[in-house]
This record gives C-alpha cells, sequence and structure tokens, in this order.
C-alpha cells in the first residue's frame, strides 16, 4: 500500500499512515483529510477540505466536490453491470470496463458503511444514513436511510436529528 507518484495532492493534504492506504491516479484537493486503510483509484477526483474516514474505497469515477464527509468503511461502485469475464469466457481487462461516474455534491455527508452504487448524484449538504444503500440520485439537503436509502427528511428541518441518522439510527 502506498501513495503512488502520480497523485496530485493539494496544500496541506494530511493522510494518516501513508503507508497504510492506497492511492493512486487521483487527485485531492487542499486540506483534505484521508484516514488509514483508504483505496482512491485512478480518475477519482477528491475536492478541497474534505474527510475520508478509515477502511473507505473510492473507485474509479467517483468525483467529491469540496467539504465533503465520507464515513468508516464506506464503499462506492462503478459498474452497473460487473463481471470478471467478457461473453466468451476471457478474463475482462481495464478496455472491458464501463465505468459509471458518481458525483457527491458540495458540503454532503455519508455515514458509516453506505454503499453508493454507480450513477447517482447525491446533492448539495445531503446526508446518507450510516449502513444505507444509495441506489438512485438524492436531492440537495435529503436525509435518506435504509436499504434501498430513502428521504426521510431535510437537513435544514432536522438539524436535531442529524446525529442519529449518521450514527444509524432510524427515526
Amino acid at each position: 500500500m502506498a501513495v503512488s507518484k502520480d497523485v496530485k495532492l493539494g496544500k496541506n493534504v494530511k493522510i494518516f499512515q501513508p503507508d497504510l492506504v492506497n492511492l493512486y491516479g487521483c487527485e485531492i484537493g487542499d486540506d483534505t483529510k484521508i484516514g488509514t486503510f483508504v483505496e482512491i483509484q485512478k480518475t477519482v477526483l477528491v475536492g478541497s477540505r474534505c474527510k475520508i474516514s478509515s477502511h473507505s474505497f473510492l473507485c474509479e469515477g467517483v468525483i467529491l466536490e469540496d467539504e465533503v464527509f465520507i464515513g468508516h468503511g464506506v464503499m462506492f461502485t462503478n459498474d452497473v453491470y460487473p463481471r470478471a469475464t467478457n461473453e466468451d469466457g476471457t478474463l475482462k481487462t481495464d478496455s472491458d470496463w464501463d465505468t459509471v461516474e458518481t458525483l457527491v455534491k458540495f458540503g454532503a455527508a455519508i455515514g458509516s458503511n453506505a454503499t453508493i452504487l454507480p450513477g447517482v448524484t447525491i446533492g448539495q449538504k445531503a446526508i446518507i444514513g450510516a449502513g444505507s444503500v444509495v441506489t438512485r440520485d438524492v436531492p440537495d439537503y435529503a436525509i435518506v436511510v435504509g436499504v434501498p436509502s430513502r428521504i426521510v427528511g431535510d437537513v435544514r428541518e432536522k438539524r436535531d436529528q442529524l446525529e442519529m441518522v449518521l450514527n444509524g439510527h432510524q427515526f
């Protein structure tokens, strides 16, 4: 595990235990913090002032705008129909994959152990509850929880419940 030489790091990026992360071909914005056991793959763009907690996986095609929070163990996916082999039985190569982009907008927060399916957009300041599986776009300021995730509120109306959502409590 390591930080590859092709990673573009902004100013004041903090990588906790750089020998325990796997970063390659990505771009990390200023003042971002990256925890241990994080993997960030090629083409991923991470904005400024983000926090990516330990054990999270950001695969090719993920874009995080500025001030995004990623909880522990968050998993992004990037292929709608993943397969190990092609129709003829040959092992897939990089050129065989159909990578689908995922966008997390400014100030959004994703709780621990959430799974984000490919092609979704998570809106500005939205909150994704811990353990949620996001299968479709999340509007700006929405609070979503569950499997599959569903909207249960609006950040602007339920600020007192946000900590409960991020910690996996249902209401």
